[in-house]
């Protein structure tokens, strides 16, 4: 898996590190970094097919 390195304000990263661990949502940073970029696709995803941009895969 390719690793990425992003810079991010400090106050996201304590609400994300709210999330992360024995009592968050997510194992770990990447974890949770993963999931929020799928939703985000996701909702770029639902938006194209709304205004018809997606490309058929046929």
């Amino acid at each position: 898996m390719p690793k990425i390195s992003v810079e991010i304000p400090g106050e996201l990263l304590d609400d994300l590190d709210d999330h992360v661990g024995d009592d968050g949502k997510y194992v770990n940073r990447s974890d949770a970094i993963r999931a929020s970029i799928r939703k985000n696709l996701d909702i770029l995803d639902e938006i194209d097919a709304r205004h018809n941009r997606l490309e058929d895969d046929e």
